[in-house]
């Protein structure tokens, strides 16, 4: 039960995470760094390393008016266990996806 709460728990903050890039990545000026930036700062303060986070397009900024931009964003199980030995999702990759149109001047 501990090992699928924790899976949940991180599926859950990763999602957030994805989301909260995605609306940075679809404002005007946007960067890859400045939308890993705010992926990079959710994830530490909800204490999860080991993370993964692609934008596509890269940069955000090549999406063309009401253009989709995705962020996504995935983690071992392994790196964000809390325990010591995984049974069952040892060798799962969360994964979560959000996706925005872009937000620009016409």
């Amino acid at each position: 039960m501990i090992e699928y709460g924790r899976m949940v728990m991180v599926q859950q903050v990763i999602t957030n995470a994805s989301r909260e890039g995605a609306r940075k990545a679809v404002l005007d000026g946007s960067t890859t760094s400045d939308v890993t930036t705010v992926v990079s700062n959710y994830l530490t303060s909800a204490n999860i390393s080991g993370a993964t986070t692609t934008v596509s397009p890269s940069p955000p900024s090549n999406a063309t008016y009401g253009g989709t931009v995705t962020v996504t964003i995935s983690v071992p199980y392994s790196s964000v266990s809390w325990l010591p030995h995984n049974f069952w999702l040892g060798s799962k990759t969360l994964t979560a996806t959000s996706a925005m149109r872009r937000e620009s001047v016409q």
